[in-house]
């Protein structure tokens, strides 16, 4: 036995199958570190969400998703504006972060007192001051599975600062990359 399996918990023996249930996925899925980003609509439907369930798609055409659940106010609001941006926060933005996931936060545009944004010009939704990245979208598809809904937008615009660390999630905690040593 390698060192490295030697570290594994001997009951996730890949041997023998068993029922995961949400708890375990998400116990197991904490130690994948992920960014963070907030997900906005804008005009009528001005709402956002914390979410690191991101990635792109492809690059021809420009195109990514986002998972959002059923039972999410985002869920609603993006279905409705069909158009929607994602911000990628860097490591200063966790209040942000923590502001966008909280669910008993005032809703509508009162969720962004005090927070400077400006609407994306393709979009009209939020594009966060401060923000490491950000893309602006057309929801494209939507494929419901299970609790969530994993929306496909293709990419209108899309902008980046050239400095700044990164906002991570990883095993329940926000965090920042350490940089490389040489």
């Amino acid at each position: 036995m390698n060192s490295a399996s030697a570290e594994l918990d001997p009951s996730a023996s890949p041997s023998e199958p068993r029922w995961v249930g949400p708890g375990r996925l998400r116990e197991v899925m904490s130690r994948f570190a992920t960014g963070v980003t907030v997900i906005t609509v804008g005009r009528e439907h001005l709402h956002a969400m914390t979410a690191n369930a991101f990635s792109s798609v492809s690059l021809d055409p420009p195109s990514v998703l986002c998972s959002v659940g059923h039972g999410a106010v985002m869920h609603q609001a993006l279905t409705a504006a069909g158009r929607f941006a994602v911000n990628i926060l860097g490591a200063e933005q966790e209040p942000l972060a923590r502001r966008f996931a909280d669910k008993e936060r005032t809703l509508g545009a009162a969720q962004f007192d005090g927070v400077e944004w400006w609407p994306g010009a393709q979009t009209g939704a939020p594009l966060l001051a401060g923000s490491l990245a950000w893309v602006e979208c057309e929801l494209t598809a939507a494929h419901s599975f299970g609790d969530h809904t994993i929306f496909i937008g293709t990419v209108l615009d899309a902008g980046r600062r050239s400095d700044g660390h990164e906002l991570l999630f990883v095993n329940g905690t926000f965090g920042r990359p350490e940089p490389a040593s040489r």
